[in-house]
């Protein structure tokens, strides 16, 4: 049976693969596994429940409310509010656990559950895989004095708001123009709204949600309107979230994207000048431009390189302390503020750098040359044969050598389906595609099922 739960919780088709029935299941085990600490302190456990403004989240909270307080859990309903919203305010009222109902980037049709352990973390592994198993364990039936209440968090929006504005240390964003793409999503209540009380000139754009057009043509995954929104206003730079505002992408003035290895480059550099990166390191994924790391290193900067996904990010930067980290994606985890990726965070410190060195985001965003990277999904065949076949791997050696150091191969499974992803980075165009055809070929031929 394959396992409930993905790189980023459980997520799926809303009313079909993520249904009431599931929610319910999935709370009270989780309300069995993550309560664990408050019934051996004889206490009532406590969990924040947020969702994004997709229509399937009101349904699918109201579900997860409803299992967590048949489970003897008193809920925090925080209502519409962004996932690093939600880690922060478990972590902020000293919550056991909380719950987010998005399906972050996805179309509105999906949906999806993500559950946060005491302090605003995600979850290891492990504890998913209890919770999986709990669902399949016999119904914990409380009664009278014992059912949870379920409350409305009237001041969720008010708390992360002020938590955004501290980060800035008094710092004011005054005379600079910001356009915010929200993406009809859970960014429209707070972004706007947070730029603004920090001194900004705003601009908004996609701050309308009606439940069905999240993510619709606009957010971080179609930066198109963003950009025409910047050039026809006039503006300093624009800053695009997804759904559930744990990304940000940003645009400068003319138009140009500035992408997460960006945005990383640029707060690594400032936050290394003002003694602020820890142990001198910037936490990165294997798929971050090579440009990045030849950036920091000519800075002195170490990268330290994971595979792909935030939570990985998340789990190297847990371990060693780092501050900084994130994804080529827009997922920036800033850990002297943040326990995950969180989009309006990230966007405030993207702008105060304007404020702070005086340079337009084009001229921040120098700091870093892009190599041209091509992909090639290779599909329909044996991923499991990537490491292991000697004749793929001589022709990843003869690509590595054609590249003599400027540039870089990495051939990549996936972990869900049949595809082998061929990456390649060459300081010309040409060249990375001419290498990425010439492999995806010898996939093919070789890992053929």
């Amino acid at each position: 049976m394959a396992r409930l739960f993905g790189t980023d919780g459980v997520r799926g088709l809303a009313g079909v693969d993520v249904t009431a029935e599931l929610a319910l299941g999935l709370a009270h085990a989780a309300a069995l596994v993550l309560g664990r600490s408050a019934r051996a302190e004889s206490r009532r456990a406590t969990a924040v429940v947020a969702r994004d403004p997709r229509v399937s989240g009101e349904f699918i909270a109201s579900a997860v409310s409803a299992g967590l307080a048949a489970a003897g859990v008193d809920v925090l309903d925080a209502g519409v509010i962004p996932t690093p919203a939600a880690a922060y305010l478990v972590a902020d009222t000293g919550a056991d656990f909380g719950v987010m109902v998005s399906a972050s980037h996805n179309p509105a049709p999906d949906n999806g559950i993500k559950f946060f352990a005491a302090g605003g973390r995600k979850l290891a592994d492990s504890i998913e895989d209890e919770i999986e198993a709990a669902m399949a364990g016999p119904i914990v039936a409380v009664t009278g004095r014992e059912v949870g209440r379920i409350r409305r968090f009237a001041d969720a929006e008010d708390r992360y708001l002020v938590h955004l504005l501290g980060t800035l240390e008094g710092t004011r964003l005054d005379g600079i123009h910001v356009v915010l793409d929200c993406a009809h999503g859970a960014a429209a209540g707070i972004s706007p709204d947070a730029f603004a009380d920090a001194g900004a000139r705003v601009t908004v754009i996609g701050n309308d949600p009606d439940g069905f057009n999240i993510n619709d043509g606009i957010g971080s995954t179609h930066l198109e309107p963003l950009i025409a929104r910047v050039r026809e206003v006039g503006a300093d730079l624009g800053i695009a979230h997804d759904g559930d505002a744990d990304r940000c992408l940003a645009v400068d003035a003319d138009g140009t994207v500035i992408d997460g290895d960006k945005i990383m480059a640029i707060l690594a550099l400032s936050m290394a000048e003002r003694g602020k990166l820890h142990q001198h390191t910037l936490v990165a994924t294997v798929m971050s431009n090579l440009g990045l790391k030849l950036a920091m290193a000519d800075r002195g900067i170490d990268v330290v390189e994971t595979g792909v996904g935030d939570r990985y990010v998340l789990e190297a930067i847990n371990e060693h302390g780092y501050s900084l980290g994130g994804e080529q994606s827009g997922h920036v985890i800033m850990s002297d503020h943040a326990t995950t990726g969180d989009g309006i965070l990230t966007g405030l410190h993207i702008a105060l750098e304007v404020v702070r060195s005086g340079k337009s985001l084009a001229e921040l965003a120098e700091c870093m040359q892009v190599y041209p990277q091509v992909l090639v999904n290779v599909k329909g065949v044996d991923r499991a044969g990537v490491h292991t076949d000697d004749v793929l791997q001589s022709a990843v050696t003869q690509a590595e050598t054609v590249l003599a150091g400027n540039g870089r191969v990495l051939l990549r499974p996936s972990g869900t389906e049949p595809v082998v992803r061929v990456m390649v980075e060459a300081a010309e165009t040409e060249l990375a595609q001419q290498l990425a055809d010439d492999l995806a070929a010898v996939v093919r031929d070789r890992l053929a099922v």
